[in-house]
This record gives C-alpha cells, structure tokens and sequence, in this order.
C-alpha cells in the first residue's frame, strides 16, 4: 500500500484589520521587502537606540548654562527678544497669504489656483532648501565676491548654549542672544519672501514644475550667497559701511530682478500687447488683492521691526517709520494715477502703499520720520512711472512686482545716501549728501545696489536658461495658457460654480 506524502497545511496569513493593536506594527513591517527577515528587524531596532544615543550626546553638548542659571533681569530679557523674533517670523510668514491674495485678485480667473498653488507652496521649497544648505552659505563661513566659503556644511545646529552664555554675559563682545533656532525661522521666511516676488512676473504663463525648480535654486544659492555680502558681518558690503536694515536691495530688489528675467525670458502674455500698444487686462477680484495689500502692510511690522532683532527701544520706532512711508507711497500713487488717468486707480493704490514699504526698509533704522514719509512719497510717484516704463519697453509685469520690488528696492537703498541719519536715536549725525553726510554714503549705497542688480540678472539668467533648455522651455503652451493654467497645470477651478467671463 503506498501512502500520499500531503504538504503541510501553509499558516494562513493574518490580515492587518484582524491582528491586535500590539501585533499590527510587526505585520505592517513585515509587509515591507527588506523587512521581513528577522535579521532585518534587528537592524531596525537599533535605530531607536542610536537616536538615543545621539539625544544624550545632545544633551551633554548643551549642558552649561541653562535658562535656570540667569538672574531675573537676563532671563526676561533672553525671553523678550526671542518671543519677538518668533512673532516677527509669524508675522513676515503670514505675508505669503498676503502675496497670494494680491497676485490672484489681480490676475484673471482662470490662473487663480494656479497663482495660489506657487505662492503657497513656493514658502515649503524656500525653508527646505534655506535649512539644508542656504542658511550655511549666508551665515556658515567667509563671504567674498561672487560667492562664500562656508565651514558649517548643511542644516544648521540649533544648539543654543551660546545664546544663553551670551545672555549671563559669558558670551564674546557683540554675541547675540537669540537661539539658533528662532534666528534661523526668521531668515528663512526672509528667503521665501524673495522666491515669492517673482511669481508675481511671471504669473499666467510659466510652468509650475519650472517655477519650481528655479525657486529651489533660487533659495539655496543665490539669494544666500548675495544675502551674506551684507547681512553676514563679514561680508564686502558690510565691511564697506552699506547699509540695509531689512532688505530693499537684499530681499526685494533680489526678487525683482530675478523676476524680470523670467518675464523677459517668457515674454508677454498673450493679448497683453497688439500692434505694440499695451493693452489692459484686468484682475478677477479687487476684494481679494485689496486684502492682501492690508495683510502684507501688517506682515511689514514684522519685516521691519523684526529686523532689529531684539525687543528693545527701538522696535516701536521702526515701527512707525514704516507705516509713515506706507501711507506716503499711498497718496502719492493716489494722486498721480488721478492726474494721469483721471480716476483714483485702485491697483495704483494698493502698489503705492507696497512701494512706500519697500523704499524704507532698507532705511528703516536710518531715518527720520519725515524722511521716512517722504522717502515713500517718491516711492509712490515712482511706482506709477515703473508700470508705465516697463509697458513702454514691451516687458507684461501683470501685478507690478518689478516697479514696486525692483524699482523701489533700489530706490529704498540708494534714498540712505540722500538723507538718511546714523541711527534712530534723535539729533542723529546726518549721513546723507542732503544733510551734511557728503557723497560717501551715497556712493556706497548704489554700488551695493549695482551689485545686487548684476549678480542677480547673471545668475537668474543662467538658472532660468538651463532650466528652460533643460525641460523643453519654461513656458506654458499656447493652447494651456488660452485655457488658463488652473486646468491645464492642475485640472481644477478656483470658482467651479461660477460661470467664467474669460
């Protein structure tokens, strides 16, 4: 009689709904190739301990002065300039909503998700590629011309021991108090500040993966490397005396510029221009770019004051030079959009109060308040005849970005020299060429302008032109862009159930 050999009955397979609460992380492991041996979940397993490891080593790294160790008097003061700072940071974060509103309410329906989807996602880029390199190459090492030496690698290290032995005054002359941090929250948003200016130029017709490749580009090298010439200490503008507290040049102009190569580069939209004569292609919803104007005009408070990064006498006063020149670009693009149009141009309006923001915050800290009112004043006059100059020369700038970024981040720069003071205290020495400071100043003015200006047309330049040759072009087709670029890039409506008039 022979006997059948019968396989063993195979286990049957628990499913993931079926197994306890303790035995469904193994199962879902196990699920995973490369983890179903045994051997694999012993590696595993080590992970937690080596992050244990690295704790502990934290801990002892820091372990010296702590926030226990100060007197009354040093904690509260370590704690208000950090608190600050972290406001500040949320406040110049919040300005990105404030962007998105005004590029969307002054753009066409039919880009409006896709304006909202760069300007939101644009600020996720800017913090990746500032921590994982950016903040290095701005604060890491030796700038020079046309680059840096950085010896502090990638990432940052948020140890913030020589903050608080700089606040019990064991720290070297001229330490800051601020953790690493909080310090690095607020450059950060600072840089997404800068890759947020340009989606303004190049709105309704450049590719959403393109824009973002070249912000990524953008905040990691670029603004970084023309950022430390200045705001590193020991950068060649500032050893040469330039100032810019918050960055006109830094920040805006670098924007602007980096801008208005992406929109040469594209070209117009289409429709902008016939027979070489501009034509007018309104926005969708003022309500919302009006909104925007106003939660950028608050952001500012941030922007500015913040840039003083301490809480100290001063803040308020910054504070105040600020909204004075906002309401001077206000009245002055008022007034002369009303002369050359004949009617109070609301768009006008909102860029006059934008221009009048930028032209102070290079001078912020070095003016006085009738020089802050009037350096906005000719901000505002300015940015009438930039929108005009820029539809004259054939370049489609549909929010204004460069003749409020670029134009007036120059002239915020440059006004230093003209009738800017040394310092905010009162009976400050004029260092400007109209109240006795000479030329000095205003030469050293424009040329950190000028350089700002060079660096940031090469480069972006050449970034966009490699992206461009790269991915077959940087522009949307013509087809897409006449469909609008919500379908086209992101096959979706911002107002699905609204009839469009496009």
């Amino acid at each position: 009689m022979t006997t059948a050999l019968q396989s063993p009955p195979r286990r049957r397979i628990a499913r993931l709904q079926e197994v306890s609460l303790l035995e469904g992380p193994m199962l879902l492991l196990r699920s995973i190739r490369g983890f179903r041996s045994n051997q694999s979940l012993i590696w595993l397993a080590t992970v937690p301990l080596a992050l244990l490891g690295l704790g502990v080593f934290g801990f002892a790294a820091r372990a010296g002065v702590g926030l226990s160790d100060l007197s009354g008097a040093q904690a509260a003061s370590f704690l208000a300039d950090n608190l600050w700072l972290f406001i500040a940071t949320i406040l110049v974060i919040f300005m990105n909503a404030g962007f998105a509103m005004v590029e969307a309410g002054m753009c066409r329906q039919k880009n409006a998700v896709n304006i909202l989807a760069k300007n939101l996602f644009v600020f996720a880029l800017a913090v990746t590629a500032y921590w994982f390199i950016g903040y290095s190459i701005m604060y890491g090492g030796t700038p020079i011309i046309g680059g840096v030496i950085f010896s502090n690698g990638f990432f940052f290290n948020p140890d913030p021991s020589d903050a608080l032995s700089c606040a019990a005054g064991l720290g070297a002359d001229g330490c800051s108090q601020l953790v690493p941090a909080v310090d690095f929250l607020f450059q950060a948003a600072f840089a997404g500040t800068a890759a947020t200016i340009v989606s303004g130029l190049v709105a309704e017709r450049v590719k959403f993966g393109e824009f973002v490749v070249f912000s990524l580009v953008l905040t990691a090298f670029i603004y970084p490397i023309a950022g430390s010439w200045q705001w590193n200490g020991a950068g060649w503008l500032s050893q040469l005396g330039f100032i810019d507290f918050a960055g006109s040049s830094i920040v805006h102009s670098v924007g602007g510029w980096a801008g208005l190569v992406g929109a040469m580069l594209l070209g117009p939209r289409i429709g902008k221009f016939v027979d070489g004569k501009p034509q007018a292609m309104p926005g969708h919803n003022m309500a919302i770019a009006t909104l925007g104007a106003l939660i950028l005009w608050i952001g500012w408070y941030g922007f500015n004051p913040g840039s003083e990064l301490a809480m100290d006498e001063y803040v308020a006063y910054v504070a105040v030079t600020t909204t004075l020149a906002a309401a001077g670009g206000a009245i002055a693009a008022t007034l002369l959009s009303t002369l050359t149009s004949g009617k109070p141009d609301l768009t006008m309006i909102i860029n006059g109060i934008l221009a009048g923001l930028v032209s102070i915050t290079a001078g912020c800290g070095n003016m006085t308040l009738s020089g802050s009112w009037l350096a906005g004043f000719v901000g505002g006059l300015i940015v009438v005849f930039a929108v005009s100059a820029l539809d004259s020369a054939g370049i489609d700038d549909p929010v204004g970005a460069f003749s409020v970024h670029g134009v007036c981040g120059v002239w915020g720069t440059v006004v230093i020299g003209l009738w800017g003071v040394d310092g905010m205290d009162p009976g400050a020495a004029g260092i400007g060429l109209f109240n006795g400071g000479g030329l000095n100043t205003l030469l050293i003015q424009a040329l950190g302008a000028g350089a700002y200006a060079i660096w940031t047309v090469v480069t972006c330049w050449l970034a966009w032109t490699v992206i461009g040759g790269f991915f077959g072009g940087i522009r949307v087709s013509e087809e897409e862009e006449i469909q609008g670029l919500d379908i086209g890039e992101h096959g979706m409506e911002a107002y699905p159930d609204f009839a469009s008039s496009n």
